[in-house]
């Protein structure tokens, strides 16, 4: 089996005395789901954090594409393959749909001086570029299922589709690895199920990780769960291995999962 797009081993992350993340490790492998779930102070979150560079870790290493990315800045993270969405949506409200996902696909673009001694080899390459922006932004409109709304107003976007296109900006990065924080959260059921479809469309070519509270949601799409508790793991594997772990059961899901 081929390497993990994304491994951890022991990460850990306290804050003064308190260890919110404990010797947590992890692997995303492109065609999986893998859902982190536990109640409110779990340490999902920070894991998330840790795993984009948001944090730095105390101790524990970070591999992405089999490069050791522990402690790099978020945004060289990003540019080596990770991307990722937030439990506040993270978009510009007054652009539209289009010019969103156009500043995220130019975020990709390489930055080099004009030389005017070749000005015709910069236009050149001004013009490759172009089109490879240009992909970019058609490819990641069309995946998120937005290319009908590409002239919307963001913030005039319902709560669902401000969430589709906060994803759609992240694919335009082409990322191999995404970690997603409650992308369901505050939806109704027609917007939930139109992510959940999402989902399942960016599971083929992307490793994701999931951080989610939606239950039902999470073992219809999870290939392989963790369950975290005090900022330690309790239990890790299949949905229906960790829906009939007793000790999950008592901790978290209770009786009726």
């Amino acid at each position: 089996m081929a390497d993990a797009l994304l491994s951890a081993r022991q990460l850990t992350k306290r804050f003064g005395g308190l260890a919110a993340v404990n010797g947590v490790s992890v692997d995303l492998w492109r065609g999986q789901i893998h859902a982190v779930i536990g109640p409110n102070g779990a340490g999902k979150s920070t894991l998330t954090n840790l795993l984009s560079g948001d944090l730095p870790p105390t101790s524990g290493t970070v591999l992405l594409g089999g490069t050791d990315v522990t402690g790099w800045a978020p945004e060289r993270i990003s540019r080596q393959g990770l991307g990722r969405s937030y439990q506040k949506t993270n978009i510009f409200l007054p652009l539209t749909v289009h010019e969103n996902v156009r500043l995220a696909a130019q975020s990709r673009d390489a930055q080099q001086p004009w030389n005017p001694l070749r000005w015709w080899q910069d236009t050149r390459a001004a013009t490759i570029k172009n089109r490879a922006t240009s992909a970019r932004l058609e490819s990641a409109i069309e995946l998120s299922g937005l290319k009908d709304r590409r002239t919307a107003i963001a913030g005039a976007m319902s709560h669902g589709e401000q969430r589709q296109l906060e994803i759609a900006m992240t694919l335009a990065t082409e990322p191999q690895v995404l970690l997603l924080d409650e992308p369901l959260a505050g939806m109704g059921v027609a917007e939930a199920e139109r992510m959940v479809d999402l989902l399942q469309r960016l599971k083929p070519a992307h490793a994701i990780m999931l951080v989610e509270h939606d239950m039902d949601a999470v073992f219809a799409l999870a290939d392989r769960l963790t369950v975290m508790v005090n900022g330690e793991v309790i239990a890790h594997g299949t949905p229906p291995e960790v829906r009939a772990d007793a000790t999950v059961q008592a901790a978290y899901l209770g009786e009726d999962h």
